[in-house]
């Protein structure tokens, strides 16, 4: 995406269907930022030998339909 941590969280707070948390076994489609929560402990330096952008947002999905995450993650690039 790039952009940074900023460009991570405007793309998150534009989410409608994916509920933004850190959860783990969840019918519900899910969305989190790993650099400010799961891996916030890590500088900049350990978190890219992790895999970890600051722009990165993880994304796991769960039963909704196709069509309307795609649209969800279609508007929510549009507001970055």
């Amino acid at each position: 995406m790039g952009g940074g941590r900023e460009a991570g969280a405007r793309f998150l707070d534009a989410l409608n269907l994916f509920t933004c948390l850190v959860n783990i076994g969840d019918v519900r489609s899910l969305a989190t930022h790993p650099a400010s929560t799961t891996h916030r402990q890590l500088n900049p330096v350990e978190l890219a030998k992790a895999g970890v952008g600051e722009d990165t947002v993880q994304l796991s999905v769960g039963i909704e339909h196709i069509d309307d995450l795609l649209a969800d993650l279609d508007q929510a690039l549009a507001a970055v």
